[in-house]
């Protein structure tokens, strides 16, 4: 009889959590709708709102950075304006919407230097990447377009400048990214749109320097890639053990720096053969001199035999 009867009970039980769970959903359904009649033109408006904003902030940045590329400020500042106008716009857009829901800024902008300052010390490296960024655009020791050499190892044409890297394109057409904390210290050497190479040509005494002077001169003269450049120099730039060093200076397109340069020695030892001008030949005597090749000359130690 016992077992009979503690069935109905059980039954009784299940029902009676059963009416609590629904009584416990219909109360959650009827907070939502409620909520939702209240508060759903509001976040609907606020969203339309900060959906529309972040277009208008995209679209100010592009303007803003386009106006002044037309007014002929260099670019990189002027997308740099261009993304500090559109980042000033999304702030205030993001604090406005906050308000419209009701949100006080003023815990979350404690909140925010609290966490700047430990992620200030977690990222060192790249925060120095981007004060280096913001003194390169600042200060403009070079431009996009411009050739640089970076603490003379590291060389190419300027493709992008951003607050954290420099994009650098080689002449073989290699796309070099350096950190900007590497630039800023450094000596830079800006060649706009030309190099300047330097080299030695070392004759015999013996030989008709004039000739060899005009021989050079004509070689460089029908060398296409010089027409547009700065004048090439030729003279006498130095003496040394039986014979003169003659010294040649011409500007290269930065592009094509080594394909010139190669060019430009090569018609070189064709019009010093052309005009019967021997290069200087040590013969059984070895004597150590300092490098002939211009490109050593802010080297140390360097030394080579004539």
């Amino acid at each position: 009889m016992s077992e009979k009867a503690s069935a109905p009970e059980t039954v009784a039980q299940v029902e009676q959590q059963l009416a609590q769970q629904v009584e416990t959903v219909s109360k959650w359904v009827d907070t939502l709708i409620e909520f939702g009649v209240t508060y759903g033109f509001q976040i609907f408006g606020a969203l339309v709102f900060l959906f529309i904003g972040l277009k208008l902030a995209g679209w100010a940045g592009r303007r803003v950075a386009g106006v002044l590329e037309i007014k002929e400020i260099d670019q990189t500042l002027a997308r740099f304006i261009g993304n500090v106008v559109k980042i000033v716009g999304v702030v205030f857009l993001v604090i406005i919407t906050l308000g419209n829901f009701g949100i006080s800024i003023a815990p979350l902008i404690a909140l925010a230097g609290a966490s700047a300052f430990g992620a200030t010390m977690a990222i060192q490296g790249p925060l120095s990447n981007y004060g280096a960024g913001l003194s390169i655009i600042m200060a403009r020791p070079f431009a996009v377009g411009d050739t640089i050499t970076v603490n003379r190892n590291t060389s190419g044409v300027v493709e992008d400048i951003s607050l954290g890297h420099t994009l650098l394109v080689g002449e073989d057409g290699e796309r070099i990214t350096i950190p900007n904390k590497e630039i800023v210290g450094r000596v830079i050497v800006n060649s706009d749109e030309r190099r300047v190479v330097q080299t030695r040509i070392s004759v015999g005494e013996g030989q008709d320097i004039d000739a060899a002077l005009a021989a050079v001169r004509t070689a460089l003269a029908e060398i296409p890639e010089l027409k547009d450049g700065p004048a090439p120099q030729v003279g006498i730039h130095d003496f040394t053990y039986g014979g003169i060093v003659i010294g040649v200076r011409f500007w290269v397109p930065s592009a094509k720096y080594f394909q010139t340069r190669y060019a430009v020695n090569g018609a070189v030892m064709a019009a010093l053969k052309g005009a019967g001008v021997a290069m200087l030949s040590a013969g059984a005597l070895a004597v150590a001199t300092s490098s002939l090749s211009a490109d050593d000359d802010d080297e140390d130690g360097e030394g080579g035999l004539i």
